[in-house]
């Protein structure tokens, strides 16, 4: 069983930068690889919207970005601390949600189930 755990949210104002972070038990990021994982990534719902995708790592390593935070937004890992950040620079008020992390972890057979954390509040006021 994969548990997330984010943190790191808060109230900030326009142009600020935020750094959230997804400590994992059950996984471990420096393991991450097409053997292990589906995918991982960083997502964000905001009130009476959808949640949808902020970006997210292929099992090949590669990196998508939604097209709201490309420029902005980056991620990176620590793996002593497994921890997976989200870095978020630039912040608008659009960017108020709550933001969730992902593992898509897979298991023995091939198939993938994805894990979520409860997310983490980002406010970002002018």
């Amino acid at each position: 069983q994969v548990q997330l755990m984010e943190s790191g949210g808060g109230s900030v104002q326009v142009g600020s930068s935020l750094k959230l972070s997804c400590t994992a038990s059950g996984f471990t990021f420096s393991n991450f690889n097409r053997f292990t994982t589906c995918g991982m990534g960083w997502y964000r719902q905001a009130p009476g919207k959808e949640r949808e995708m902020v970006l997210k790592i292929s099992d090949a390593g590669t990196t998508t970005y939604a097209d709201s935070v490309k420029g902005r937004f980056t991620s990176s890992q620590d793996n002593g601390k497994n921890t997976f950040y989200l870095q978020m620079t630039s912040l608008k008020s659009e960017d108020t949600a709550v933001y969730f992390c992902m593992v898509d972890k897979k298991f023995a057979g091939g198939y993938c189930e994805a894990f979520w954390g409860r997310g983490t509040q980002v406010t970002v006021s002018s």
